[in-house]
């Protein structure tokens, strides 16, 4: 099956051409890549057995916007007891309106900026007050894709997703033998449907990173290139899926399922064919297609 979801869209590759050499002879000859046919049989189905939600709790963090804020909702729908963290409730946001509008009081909004340990104390306590058994339960960290590969002009999002990786590895071995399960969510590009990036926030950070930057850099690097960069971040902006959905149905499978995944991969087939070339194949190969 892997090979037949690889061929395609490596055949179609502009230009390059892959050679293996003959360990007996030296001789090199091309490495043929098959022409079979590959037609997506639609997103990936859950077969695990999933547990009734009955009064479960959850706490979902960043639920002003983006992704918090759709789980939030879709959680509540599907019938959780849900414990919106919000960074900014103390101001107003528009995010925590809405969700206050739903008047349930299954969705209770919660302050939470999870930089503050005082914050994060008052919240951990509200939850566990409302819990039957507070010493059980899941875990479920959203990375992305870029958390498994890295990406030009990225390093800061990569950095941090790949951290999030490697802390949801360590915690999944230290929480197994208190019953607690760990999973890892690494969406796609789903940029137009969370609205990470807008023209002018990129704008604005431009502005300020190229003021801030030491005259050495800037005369290194040149006003050109870097608005090239920027030009080329801003052309994001209108990128990805509109259809959050695929993360939602990650998120509650992990939730819910009696034997959840250890990570789960919503995104298109490009992307997944990309993921699956960074991190199983040798370097030398990955660079040669995808660096430009």
């Amino acid at each position: 099956m892997l090979a037949t979801r690889l061929s395609r869209p490596l055949s179609r590759l502009p230009g390059k051409t892959l050679s293996a050499c003959d360990r007996e002879n030296g001789a090199r000859r091309p490495l043929l890549l098959g022409s079979t046919s590959f037609i997506p049989t639609g997103r990936r189905t859950y077969a695990g057995a999933v547990e009734p939600v009955g009064s479960k709790a959850v706490l979902v963090t960043g639920c002003d916007s983006g992704f918090g804020f759709s789980l939030a909702k879709h959680l509540h729908s599907k019938g959780f007891l849900v414990f919106a963290g919000c960074l900014m409730k103390d101001k107003g946001h528009d995010g925590v309106k809405e969700l206050d509008s739903l008047n349930s009081d299954r969705l209770r909004t919660v302050q939470l900026n999870v930089c503050s340990s005082e914050e994060v104390e008052k919240v951990v306590e509200i939850v566990r007050s409302s819990l039957k058994d507070p010493e059980k339960g899941r875990v479920v960290n959203i990375s992305s894709m870029l958390g498994r590969m890295a990406n030009p002009a990225r390093s800061p999002y990569c950095i941090t997703k790949f951290g999030v990786e490697a802390f949801s590895d360590c915690l999944r071995y230290e929480m197994h033998s208190l019953g607690v399960k760990v999973s890892v969510v690494e969406p796609g590009n789903f940029i137009v449907a969370t609205s990470l990036y807008s023209p002018e926030s990129i704008q604005a950070i431009a502005k300020k990173m190229w003021d801030e930057l030491p005259e050495v850099v800037r005369k290194d690097y040149g006003k050109k290139y870097f608005d090239e960069k920027i030009a080329k971040m801003e052309t994001y902006c209108s990128s990805g899926s509109t259809d959050t959905s695929p993360v939602m149905d990650a998120v509650t499978h992990a939730l819910t399922a009696t034997t959840p995944y250890t990570r789960y991969h919503p995104m298109d087939y490009y992307w997944w064919l990309r993921m699956q070339i960074m991190t199983h194949l040798p370097g030398a190969i990955s660079d040669m297609i995808y660096i430009r």
